[in-house]
Protein backbone atom coordinates (compact mmCIF):
# COMPACT_ATOMS: atom_id res chain seq x y z
CA UNK A 1 0.00 0.00 0.00
CA UNK A 2 1.09 3.58 -0.68
CA UNK A 3 -0.69 5.44 2.07
CA UNK A 4 1.01 8.77 1.31
CA UNK A 5 -0.33 8.58 -2.25
CA UNK A 6 -3.79 7.70 -0.97
CA UNK A 7 -3.69 10.84 1.19
CA UNK A 8 -2.45 13.08 -1.63
CA UNK A 9 -5.08 11.61 -3.96
CA UNK A 10 -7.71 12.27 -1.31
CA UNK A 11 -6.70 15.93 -1.08
CA UNK A 12 -6.87 16.23 -4.87
CA UNK A 13 -10.29 14.55 -4.95
CA UNK A 14 -11.59 16.97 -2.30
CA UNK A 15 -10.27 19.98 -4.24
CA UNK A 16 -11.91 18.81 -7.48
CA UNK A 17 -15.21 18.05 -5.75
CA UNK A 18 -15.22 21.56 -4.28
CA UNK A 19 -14.81 22.85 -7.84
CA UNK A 20 -17.77 20.74 -8.96
CA UNK A 21 -19.94 22.11 -6.14
CA UNK A 22 -18.93 25.72 -6.76
CA UNK A 23 -19.46 25.54 -10.52
CA UNK A 24 -22.74 23.66 -10.04
CA UNK A 25 -24.11 26.30 -7.68
CA UNK A 26 -22.96 29.14 -9.92
CA UNK A 27 -24.75 27.76 -13.00
CA UNK A 28 -28.09 29.27 -11.94
CA UNK A 29 -26.59 32.75 -12.41
CA UNK A 30 -25.68 32.06 -16.04
CA UNK A 31 -27.71 32.35 -19.19
CA UNK A 32 -29.06 29.35 -21.05
CA UNK A 33 -26.52 29.74 -23.85
CA UNK A 34 -23.64 29.28 -21.38
CA UNK A 35 -25.01 26.10 -19.83
CA UNK A 36 -23.29 23.66 -22.25
CA UNK A 37 -19.89 25.21 -21.52
CA UNK A 38 -20.53 25.02 -17.78
CA UNK A 39 -21.69 21.41 -18.06
CA UNK A 40 -18.45 20.51 -19.86
CA UNK A 41 -16.51 22.39 -17.18
CA UNK A 42 -18.29 20.27 -14.57
CA UNK A 43 -17.29 17.15 -16.49
CA UNK A 44 -13.74 18.49 -16.65
CA UNK A 45 -13.61 18.64 -12.85
CA UNK A 46 -15.56 15.42 -12.26
CA UNK A 47 -13.12 13.27 -14.23
CA UNK A 48 -10.02 14.12 -12.13
CA UNK A 49 -12.16 13.88 -8.99
CA UNK A 50 -13.23 10.36 -9.98
CA UNK A 51 -9.65 9.42 -10.87
CA UNK A 52 -8.40 10.70 -7.51
CA UNK A 53 -11.11 8.86 -5.55
CA UNK A 54 -10.20 5.67 -7.38
CA UNK A 55 -6.56 6.40 -6.55
CA UNK A 56 -7.44 6.54 -2.85
CA UNK A 57 -9.04 3.11 -3.18
CA UNK A 58 -6.10 1.71 -5.18
CA UNK A 59 -3.28 3.00 -2.99
CA UNK A 60 -5.05 2.87 0.35
CA UNK A 61 -7.36 -0.13 0.30
CA UNK A 62 -7.53 -2.29 -2.81
CA UNK A 63 -4.69 -2.58 -5.37
CA UNK A 64 -7.07 -4.36 -7.76
CA UNK A 65 -8.57 -0.93 -8.55
CA UNK A 66 -5.46 -0.16 -10.60
CA UNK A 67 -7.15 -0.71 -13.98
CA UNK A 68 -10.06 1.61 -13.15
CA UNK A 69 -7.65 4.21 -11.77
CA UNK A 70 -5.50 4.17 -14.91
CA UNK A 71 -8.56 4.42 -17.16
CA UNK A 72 -9.99 7.38 -15.25
CA UNK A 73 -6.58 9.06 -15.14
CA UNK A 74 -6.41 8.78 -18.93
CA UNK A 75 -9.92 10.18 -19.25
CA UNK A 76 -8.96 13.11 -17.05
CA UNK A 77 -5.85 13.85 -19.11
CA UNK A 78 -7.28 13.29 -22.60
CA UNK A 79 -10.78 14.68 -22.03
CA UNK A 80 -11.19 16.44 -18.68
CA UNK A 81 -8.41 19.03 -19.01
CA UNK A 82 -9.14 19.81 -22.69
CA UNK A 83 -12.81 20.40 -21.82
CA UNK A 84 -11.73 22.90 -19.17
CA UNK A 85 -9.54 24.66 -21.71
CA UNK A 86 -12.39 24.81 -24.22
CA UNK A 87 -14.75 26.15 -21.55
CA UNK A 88 -12.20 28.82 -20.62
CA UNK A 89 -11.92 29.87 -24.26
CA UNK A 90 -15.68 30.01 -24.83
CA UNK A 91 -16.45 31.85 -21.60
CA UNK A 92 -13.45 34.16 -21.89
CA UNK A 93 -14.42 35.27 -25.38
CA UNK A 94 -18.15 35.28 -24.71
CA UNK A 95 -18.70 32.64 -27.39
CA UNK A 96 -21.94 30.76 -26.92
CA UNK A 97 -21.54 27.40 -28.62
CA UNK A 98 -24.52 25.13 -29.07
CA UNK A 99 -24.92 21.78 -27.36
CA UNK A 100 -24.32 20.14 -30.73
CA UNK A 101 -20.94 21.85 -31.06
CA UNK A 102 -19.93 20.79 -27.56
CA UNK A 103 -21.01 17.28 -28.46
CA UNK A 104 -18.74 17.41 -31.48
CA UNK A 105 -15.85 18.46 -29.25
CA UNK A 106 -16.47 15.46 -27.00
CA UNK A 107 -16.69 13.09 -29.95
CA UNK A 108 -13.58 14.61 -31.48
CA UNK A 109 -11.57 14.10 -28.30
CA UNK A 110 -12.69 10.47 -28.16
CA UNK A 111 -11.89 9.92 -31.85
CA UNK A 112 -8.41 11.46 -31.65
CA UNK A 113 -7.64 9.45 -28.52
CA UNK A 114 -8.50 6.21 -30.30
CA UNK A 115 -6.57 7.26 -33.42
CA UNK A 116 -3.37 8.00 -31.55
CA UNK A 117 -3.81 4.91 -29.41
CA UNK A 118 -3.89 2.82 -32.56
CA UNK A 119 -0.75 4.61 -33.77
CA UNK A 120 0.99 4.02 -30.42
CA UNK A 121 1.55 7.78 -30.09
CA UNK A 122 -0.49 8.48 -26.95
CA UNK A 123 2.41 10.05 -25.04
CA UNK A 124 3.15 12.57 -27.80
CA UNK A 125 -0.56 13.26 -28.27
CA UNK A 126 -1.05 13.82 -24.53
CA UNK A 127 1.81 16.29 -24.44
CA UNK A 128 0.58 18.27 -27.45
CA UNK A 129 -3.04 18.20 -26.28
CA UNK A 130 -2.19 19.36 -22.76
CA UNK A 131 0.13 22.11 -24.00
CA UNK A 132 -2.59 23.34 -26.39
CA UNK A 133 -5.09 23.31 -23.52
CA UNK A 134 -2.79 25.32 -21.27
CA UNK A 135 -2.31 27.85 -24.07
CA UNK A 136 -6.10 28.25 -24.26
CA UNK A 137 -6.23 28.91 -20.52
CA UNK A 138 -3.50 31.54 -20.75
CA UNK A 139 -5.25 33.13 -23.73
CA UNK A 140 -8.57 33.25 -21.87
CA UNK A 141 -6.85 35.14 -19.05
CA UNK A 142 -4.80 37.38 -21.35
CA UNK A 143 -7.78 38.69 -23.33
CA UNK A 144 -9.19 40.15 -20.12
CA UNK A 145 -6.40 42.74 -20.03
CA UNK A 146 -6.18 45.36 -18.54
CA UNK A 147 -7.89 43.38 -15.76
CA UNK A 148 -4.90 41.59 -14.29
CA UNK A 149 -6.39 39.04 -11.93
CA UNK A 150 -7.56 36.56 -14.64
CA UNK A 151 -4.17 36.65 -16.37
CA UNK A 152 -2.31 36.14 -13.11
CA UNK A 153 -4.61 33.27 -12.16
CA UNK A 154 -4.21 31.69 -15.61
CA UNK A 155 -0.44 32.02 -15.37
CA UNK A 156 -0.33 30.34 -11.96
CA UNK A 157 -2.63 27.53 -13.13
CA UNK A 158 -0.52 26.87 -16.20
CA UNK A 159 2.68 27.07 -14.19
CA UNK A 160 1.42 24.49 -11.70
CA UNK A 161 0.31 22.11 -14.45
CA UNK A 162 3.60 22.47 -16.32
CA UNK A 163 5.63 21.97 -13.17
CA UNK A 164 3.60 18.90 -12.24
CA UNK A 165 3.61 17.32 -15.69
CA UNK A 166 7.02 18.23 -17.07
CA UNK A 167 9.29 18.75 -14.08
CA UNK A 168 7.87 16.34 -11.51
CA UNK A 169 5.97 13.52 -13.19
CA UNK A 170 4.60 10.49 -11.38
CA UNK A 171 7.45 7.95 -11.34
CA UNK A 172 10.25 7.71 -8.79
CA UNK A 173 11.25 9.86 -5.85
CA UNK A 174 12.47 13.36 -5.07
CA UNK A 175 14.67 12.61 -2.10
CA UNK A 176 12.41 10.61 0.17
CA UNK A 177 9.15 11.95 -1.27
CA UNK A 178 7.30 10.14 -4.04
CA UNK A 179 7.01 12.18 -7.21
CA UNK A 180 3.36 11.22 -7.58
CA UNK A 181 2.61 12.82 -4.21
CA UNK A 182 4.30 16.06 -5.29
CA UNK A 183 2.35 15.81 -8.57
CA UNK A 184 -0.92 15.61 -6.64
CA UNK A 185 0.16 18.43 -4.30
CA UNK A 186 0.74 20.76 -7.26
CA UNK A 187 -2.58 19.95 -8.91
CA UNK A 188 -4.57 20.31 -5.68
CA UNK A 189 -4.46 24.16 -5.73
CA UNK A 190 -4.40 24.33 -9.54
CA UNK A 191 -7.93 23.01 -10.06
CA UNK A 192 -9.69 25.36 -7.57
CA UNK A 193 -7.78 28.31 -9.03
CA UNK A 194 -8.92 27.26 -12.50
CA UNK A 195 -12.52 27.07 -11.26
CA UNK A 196 -12.17 30.59 -9.85
CA UNK A 197 -10.81 31.78 -13.19
CA UNK A 198 -13.75 30.31 -15.11
CA UNK A 199 -16.20 32.15 -12.87
CA UNK A 200 -14.38 35.47 -13.35
CA UNK A 201 -14.35 35.47 -17.13
CA UNK A 202 -16.52 38.26 -18.59
CA UNK A 203 -19.25 37.29 -20.97
CA UNK A 204 -20.03 34.18 -18.95
CA UNK A 205 -21.67 35.30 -15.72
CA UNK A 206 -25.17 36.75 -15.82
CA UNK A 207 -24.62 40.21 -14.39
CA UNK A 208 -27.69 42.18 -13.36
CA UNK A 209 -28.54 45.17 -15.49
CA UNK A 210 -28.70 48.63 -13.91
CA UNK A 211 -32.48 48.31 -13.77
CA UNK A 212 -32.17 45.01 -11.84
CA UNK A 213 -29.75 46.31 -9.25
CA UNK A 214 -31.36 47.13 -5.90
CA UNK A 215 -31.66 50.81 -5.10
CA UNK A 216 -30.84 51.90 -1.58
CA UNK A 217 -33.46 54.08 0.05
CA UNK A 218 -33.42 56.05 3.24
Amino acid sequence: MQYSTAVSDGALALACMICVIVIGKARKHYGEADQPALFCALLGFLLPAAAAVTGVIRFGFDPSAEAAHLWLSQASSFMGLPLLGAAALALGRGWQWSRANWGRILLGLCAFFELFRQLNQLDDYRLLLNLATLLLIVYAGAVQWPTRAPLVAAGVVVGLFLLAGLAVGTDGFIGTVRRIDVFHALLTPAYPLLAWLLLQLPGSAKHPSPEEKPVKTL
